[in-house]
C-alpha cells in the first residue's frame, strides 16, 4: 500500500455535507468534479481530500504539505526548490522544468487516489440505500471508539493525528460507517444464496472421495544405482545374505534414502516416480523385486510394512461438505455481485473533463498507459 492510500484508507470524507444535496438534472453541475447518480461530488470535497493526501507527505513533522497546483505548479516548484537536499559536488540542481514534471506527476497520483476514494464511497453509499441496509449512529460511534482506543490509548497521541492528517471526527466516523456498510452488504448478498441440497451434497461427495478419508501408506526399502547391472549386483548381494541397510550405504546414489539405510517411512501412491510407485503399490511384504528402470536409474525395493487407507461415510463427511458448498456458493454470488455492482455504478458516474479515472463512465485508458488502465481508480467495494 502506498503512503498515499494509507491516510486516505484510514480515513472518511466530507459526504454528510456533500453529498446529500438533491440531485440535478443536465449534466454535472457547476461546483462539482463528479457525479454518481444524480448526486455530486463537489470542489471543495475533492480539494479536502487532496489536502489529506498531501498531508501523508509531510509525516509526523506537522510541517504544512505542500499540494501540488495546477496549471503552472508554482508553489510546488517553490517547495521542491526550498527542501530538495544540496546537490552534490559535481552534480547540478534540477531545471525549473523537471520540477514542473515531477509537481504533475505528484498531482496526478493524488489526484488519481482521491477521486477514486470518493467515487467508490459513493457508490457504497448508493448501493446500501438502494438495497435497504442501514447502520445507526450508535453502531458507528461503538465501533469508532474501539478502532481509536485500539489505535491511540492517549487522547493525546489522537489529537496529533488529527493535526498532523488534516482531518476532523467526523472524517473518521463516515470511514467507520463506510465499512460498517460494507460488510452488511456482503452479508445481505450472500444470504440470498441458497444452502446446498442433498443431491449437491452427495454429488460433490463421488467426485472428492479421495478427500475423505487417509490414502493407504507403504514402508518400504530402495537402492537407486545408475545402471542395470549394478542394480543386479546389489540386489544379488541382499540375496546372499547382507543387509539391506549395509548395501544400500554402499552401492545407492540416492542420498535422502541411503543416509536411513534405504529406508522410506509412509510412501503413498502417487509420491514416487510412475514405474517405481507402481511397483510398490503392487508388490507383496517382504518380497525383494527390481531393477526398475526410471529416468533417475534403476531400483531394487523390498516392501516392510503397510497401513491401510480409511475413507469417511458420507453422514461422516456430510458437515464439512454442506460448509465448504455453502462457502463456494457465497463466494460465487459475491463476485458475481461485485461485477454487476461495478457495472452499474460506473454507468451513473459522470466525470468532468480533467477530473476522469477508470471508474467513469465511458473511461478509456491512455495509449501511453493502457497497461495500467484501471491504476487510478483504486475502487474499494463492498466486497472488498
Amino acid at each position: 500500500m502506498s503512503r498515499l492510500t494509507r491516510p486516505i484508507a484510514a480515513l472518511g470524507a466530507v459526504f454528510f455535507a456533500v453529498l446529500g444535496l438533491a440531485a440535478c438534472g443536465g449534466g454535472i453541475p457547476g461546483n462539482a468534479v463528479v457525479q454518481v447518480g444524480g448526486t455530486p461530488i463537489t470542489k471543495s470535497a475533492f480539494e479536502h481530500w487532496m489536502s489529506v493526501a498531501a498531508s501523508s507527505t509531510a509525516g509526523t513533522t506537522g510541517a504544512k504539505p505542500a499540494i501540488p497546483d495546477p496549471p503552472t505548479y508554482t508553489a510546488c516548484i517553490a517547495h521542491l526548490k526550498a527542501t530538495a537536499p544540496k546537490p552534490a559536488k559535481g552534480q547540478t540542481a534540477p531545471t525549473e522544468a523537471a520540477l514542473k514534471t515531477q509537481c504533475e506527476q505528484q498531482y496526478k497520483s493524488l489526484q488519481q487516489e482521491v477521486l477514486g476514494f470518493l467515487i467508490s464511497s459513493s457508490w457504497v453509499l448508493g448501493e446500501a440505500e438502494s438495497l435497504g441496509v442501514k447502520v445507526s449512529d450508535k453502531e458507528v460511534k461503538k465501533q469508532f471508539e474501539q478502532i481509536k482506543n485500539q489505535q491511540f490509548p492517549k487522547a493525546a497521541e489522537f489529537q496529533k493525528f488529527l493535526a498532523t492528517s488534516g482531518q476532523s471526527v467526523s472524517d473518521l466516523l463516515l470511514r467507520v460507517k463506510l465499512n460498517l456498510l460494507s460488510s452488511k452488504i456482503q452479508q445481505k448478498v450472500a444470504k440470498e444464496k441458497h444452502t446446498p441440497s442433498q443431491a449437491e451434497i452427495e454429488k460433490y461427495y463421488k467426485e472428492h472421495s479421495s478427500q475423505f478419508g487417509t490414502p493407504e501408506k507403504r514402508d518400504v526399502r530402495i537402492i537407486l544405482t545408475k545402471t542395470e547391472a549394478q542394480a543386479k549386483q546389489a540386489k544379488k548381494e541382499i540375496e546372499s545374505g547382507k543387509s539391506f541397510a549395509s548395501v544400500a550405504k554402499s552401492k545407492s546414489i540416492d542420498p535422502t534414502s541411503k543416509a536411513s539405510g534405504g529406508e522410506l517411512k509412509g510412501v503413498v501412491k502417487g509420491q514416487e516416480e510412475k514405474a517405481l510407485d507402481e511397483a510398490i503399490f503392487s508388490a507383496k511384504k517382504g518380497v525383494l523385486g527390481g531393477p526398475v528402470k526410471t529416468p533417475f536409474g534403476y531400483y531394487i525395493y523390498e516392501v516392510t510394512g503397510t497401513t491401510a487407507g480409511s475413507s469417511q461415510t458420507l453422514a461422516q463427511s456430510q458437515a464439512s461438505i454442506k460448509q465448504q458448498l455453502t462457502a463456494q456458493q457465497q463466494q460465487q454470488a459475491l463476485s458475481k455481485f461485485v461485477k454487476e455492482f461495478k457495472k452499474k455504478w460506473m454507468g451513473k458516474t459522470e466525470c468532468r473533463s480533467g477530473f476522469v479515472v477508470a471508474d467513469c463512465k465511458g473511461y478509456k485508458a491512455p495509449k501511453a498507459a493502457a497497461g495500467a488502465a484501471g491504476a487510478g481508480g483504486a475502487t474499494e467495494t463492498p466486497a472488498g
